[in-house]
């Protein structure tokens, strides 16, 4: 079974198809397909997550499982000093983020990484709709590595639903950083920002 979290999505059957979406009154064209997260268009909780952060005042971002490239892209468009690099472990998503980004004139990183495998350097932010179908042994991990990979006054941004464990991923996350805070809850989908 391939999943949108695998290596595998390449050998699913491709149907392209362009999805668009409005942030921050901007307007953003994207190609989406099967075998990424959300293939039919922005997913709720990474609308919550952009709108609640927005402005995000950061030198350095990386956009954590990237999926086809929304959030990382639109961050780079509000903030178009900043070093944006997007990781994911999907080959048809990354091949996917590399095209939005050029349909919508950002120049970032796009890095395979089974989450911070392939990551050297930190971050001012780092920011991530984690792959909660992935199971929490994974996303717990990159909450902790995550830490790691910050730069002194950086933080880790989620957006995690209720119901699928926004509770428990705040007590985790207590256990590794100094301050954990609640930025918003809307629908039942919580961001959370999570400080060294």
């Amino acid at each position: 079974m391939s999943h949108y979290y695998s290596k595998d999505n390449d050998l699913l059957e491709s149907r392209p198809h362009q999805i668009q979406f409005q942030i921050n009154q901007k307007d953003y064209t994207m190609t989406s397909d099967k075998g990424v997260f959300s293939k039919a268009g922005l997913d709720f909780g990474s609308r919550v997550l952009l709108e609640t952060i927005l402005p995000l005042e950061a030198n350095t971002i990386l956009d954590l499982g990237c999926g086809y490239g929304p959030i990382g892209i639109v961050l780079k468009k509000e903030n178009s000093s900043a070093q944006v690099t997007m990781v994911d472990i999907n080959p048809r998503a990354l091949m996917l983020s590399k095209k939005n980004a050029l349909a919508n004139y950002v120049n970032l990183e796009i890095i395979q990484s089974d989450g911070f495998e392939n990551i050297q350097i930190l971050f001012d932010a780092i920011v991530t709709n984690p792959p909660i179908r992935a199971g929490k042994k994974v996303i717990y991990v990159w909450f902790f590595e995550a830490k790691s990979h910050l730069n002194d006054n950086g933080a880790l941004y989620i957006v995690i639903q209720k119901k699928q464990g926004a509770l428990s991923a705040i007590k985790e996350c207590e256990r590794w950083y100094s301050k954990v805070l609640i930025l918003e809850k809307k629908s039942g989908y919580y961001v959370i920002k999570c400080q060294k």
